[in-house]
């Protein structure tokens, strides 16, 4: 028991003497022990606008008139120009944005009677929300695929047609219709903040019909967009 009280009393002397040399050595004012701040990298990696300019061909499922007028056949839609602007947000490989897209008219042509002798003219107005996977980049080129929801306004103007009695009024007419839209291209690289984007776009864009006039009205069906589009994204806040 002795044994164990003196080894007990001199583990303790060595103990404090070894703390006070150690104490003796030390300087006055010590710094604070920094703290350690992990590199983990922020989901957002930057807002960007883009703006883009396209050109899109239409098309149609057919025509329904009013009860009693004739149907028309071998109707399509011409081809059109398009222009839009938009505000997203990007991480490593997915992207999101809203986009407002308009576009000049588009000619449409049917038969009634004689070729092409029913004719309008339509255009679209679209306010989209998107989103895009951007899958990989070599060398500065960035492949994607996306899709987009939102709202159209489809407008048909100069609608005319050799029907007897042939058709008058106002017949000139717009509506709100759902639209979808699904996508693919890609981008490259040409500046730390800038990229070129070139894609495809169908754009779903709904029924619209002509205002009534005298004779009835007439109601295009199922009308769709393929474009092809460039344009430039230039971000302009990187959040890391």
């Amino acid at each position: 028991m002795g044994l164990v009280v003196k080894s007990a009393m001199m583990g303790a002397g060595l103990a404090a003497a070894v703390t006070a040399a150690y104490a003796a050595d030390m300087p006055g004012n010590l710094p604070l022990p920094s703290v350690i701040r992990s590199n983990v990298p922020s989901s957002l990696s930057g807002w960007y606008l883009r703006g883009d300019f396209g050109y899109r061909w239409g098309t149609l499922r057919g025509a329904d008139p009013q009860a009693g007028f004739p149907a028309p056949a071998n109707g399509k839609l011409g081809t059109a120009y398009s222009g839009g602007l938009g505000i997203g947000v990007k991480t490593d490989w997915l992207r999101t944005d809203i986009t407002v897209d308009g576009a000049s008219k588009m000619k449409y042509e049917s038969t009634t009677v004689t070729t092409n002798d029913t004719t309008a003219k339509v255009s679209a107005i679209t306010a989209m929300f998107n989103g895009y996977f951007d899958l990989t980049t070599w060398y500065g080129i960035t492949p994607y695929v996306g899709a987009g929801f939102g709202g159209a306004r489809v407008q048909v103007t100069d609608y005319q047609s050799t029907v007897t009695p042939p058709f008058g009024g106002d017949t000139s007419r717009s509506q709100w219709n759902v639209a979808w839209a699904a996508m693919g291209g890609l981008a490259y690289q040409i500046a730390p903040n800038m990229q070129v984007d070139v894609g495809y776009r169908y754009l779903s864009l709904g029924n619209v019909t002509t205002g009534t006039g005298t004779s009835g009205a007439l109601t295009l069906k199922n009308i769709a967009n393929h474009e092809v589009r460039v344009g430039l994204r230039w971000n302009f806040d990187d959040l890391r």
